[in-house]
């Protein structure tokens, strides 16, 4: 088949058979073929599939304009940008033309005076579909002039036009994004009366600039994305501009671990080396995605602000970095991950949690070690006894030897520097621990039992059968009653405070 594309007059186009479409009908048209080839839309957008995505689809073919409503880091830009996949590849205008004029229908004054002096000699340009795409960032600064258009005081002196001459106006943003997909992000951070100037575009399909009678009949898929507006204190959507856009649609969360963990997997930048000499595993995958679950649901955090995904992709590059730099500082040439290696995970924690009263009288550092201290807990519980439980079981406690060990006055420290073999020799030095790990995982290797064997001190640790104190570059493990009352108690204080010898 001819390439479309080497045509370069209005009349040869003609002569194509090439028949012009308004961009929501293009759009609608190629998602109507994807839809009866199975084939499939949005590309990378993960968890959506039953939700976000149908209701999309929807709007597309009802040719409506899109408000993207969901809180932060819940792939809203993301969705926007992949809808330039259902542009046609290339979309041919009127060659000079600064809006992109369609030769069959130009708006603007070059178009309109150039196709009325050359007709099918008209030269012919094309345009991509990767150049159809324009996003803005709404903020407080943005005017009317840089959305809509103003005159051009400098292009009316340097032209010698009068200033009732349509060619002095400098367009904005929006008229030059004719014929293209237009996202404006944060809708509600723009003022009041700029959402106002929305209006007679989405509505009428016109423009006003100063004085000028303008009408043009502008071609464009409008996508805004906004956070609720019970969250937002930074401004909201005016009614009249939200009952405009035709179609509002919620964004969500991952709603599992499963999913939320294939988002962290395909955005984390981590490079070849990272890949290949650090095993990640996927119980460690796990911890890190549940600590997000965990923030969403804490009571430290402002559940209005949201978690972004953004908070695990962070964490598990963190997480890498730290295994990595440990590698490196040991001179090893491959590592695997720690429970220890999360200390570095907390400061991509700290950063992205908007914390409430309680929140901030804790701190966000103390909150973030609540945070994976609680998804510790999660995670263990999902394939260990729970030690809750078990307390009750006596002497068919499958802790108990652990607790014993430390009971006696033992203690553990776990260095964020310790090289493979002395992790390997600390953990074993504790009577039990690897037992009930291979009972648990029978088929699991070497590394994954010492992990597992970690993770089980920190749990133990959180239900408050065993000590844990954070050392400057560490973990201290010890018996519980000995952090509590200390090494100066007598038996006579003891027995004051009411407890018998079990506890001695």
């Amino acid at each position: 088949m001819k390439d479309i594309t080497t045509i370069k007059t209005f009349g040869a186009l003609k002569k194509s058979g090439y028949q012009s479409k308004s961009i929501k009908v293009e759009m609608r048209d190629n998602l109507l073929a994807r839809l009866k080839n199975n084939e499939t839309s949005f590309e990378g957008i993960i968890g959506f599939d039953e939700t976000v995505i149908p209701e999309i689809q929807t709007a597309i073919l009802s040719k409506h304009n899109i408000l993207l409503l969901g809180l932060r880091g819940q792939a809203k830009t993301r969705i926007a940008r992949t809808l330039g996949e259902l542009l046609d590849e290339y979309i041919p205008y009127i060659e000079g033309s600064e809006l992109f004029d369609d030769p069959f229908h130009p708006i603007s004054w070059y178009g309109i005076q150039t196709m009325d002096s050359l007709g099918d000699k008209t030269p012919i340009a094309w345009l991509h579909r990767d150049d159809r795409y324009t996003e803005k960032l709404a903020t407080p600064d943005v005017t009317v002039a840089d959305l809509i258009g103003d005159v051009d005081p400098i292009k009316a002196a340097a032209q010698k036009l009068s200033y009732a001459d349509e060619r002095v106006i400098h367009y904005g943003l929006i008229p030059r994004s004719h014929r293209q997909i237009f996202v404006i992000n944060e809708l509600p951070d723009l003022q009041a009366r700029i959402q106002v100037a929305l209006f007679n575009i989405l509505q009428e399909k016109d423009i006003q600039i100063r004085g000028f009678k303008l009408r043009l009949p502008l071609d464009i898929q409008f996508v805004f994305t906004a956070n609720p507006e019970d969250y937002t204190n930074r401004g909201s959507i005016v009614t009249p501009l939200k009952d405009r856009i035709e179609s509002q649609i919620l964004t969500h969360y991952p709603k599992t671990i499963e999913i939320s963990k294939e988002i962290t997997q395909q955005e984390a930048a981590l490079d070849e080396h990272q890949k290949n000499s650090i095993q990640v595993f996927e119980i460690a995958k796990d911890l890190i995605e549940q600590i997000a679950f965990e923030a969403r649901q804490s009571e430290y955090i402002d559940k209005k602000s949201g978690v972004s995904a953004r908070l695990t992709i962070s964490a598990y590059e963190n997480l890498v970095s730290t295994a990595e730099r440990r590698m490196i500082l040991n001179k090893e040439k491959s590592t695997s991950i720690r429970i220890i290696d999360y200390i570095g995970v907390l400061p991509s924690i700290t950063g992205k949690i908007e914390l409430v009263y309680e929140g901030e009288l804790e701190g966000p550092a103390k909150v973030a070690q609540l945070l994976l201290g609680k998804a510790i807990k999660t995670i263990f519980n999902q394939y260990f006894p729970d030690p809750e439980k078990s307390k009750k079981l006596k002497e068919k406690n499958p802790y108990q030897e652990i607790i014993n060990w430390f009971a006696e006055g033992n203690l553990l420290n776990i260095s964020d520097k310790l090289s493979q073999s002395g992790y390997k020799e600390s953990l074993l030095l504790i009577p039990g621990l690897e037992k009930i790990t291979k009972s648990v995982f029978k088929k699991a290797d070497e590394d994954t039992i010492l992990f597992l064997m970690e993770l089980t001190l920190h749990a133990l640790a959180e239900y408050s059968l065993i000590s844990k104190n954070y050392l400057d570059k560490g973990f201290e493990f010890k018996d519980m009653l000995n952090t509590l009352f200390g090494n100066n108690f007598t038996e006579e204080d003891d027995d004051d405070l009411g407890f018998d010898n079990r506890f001695r």
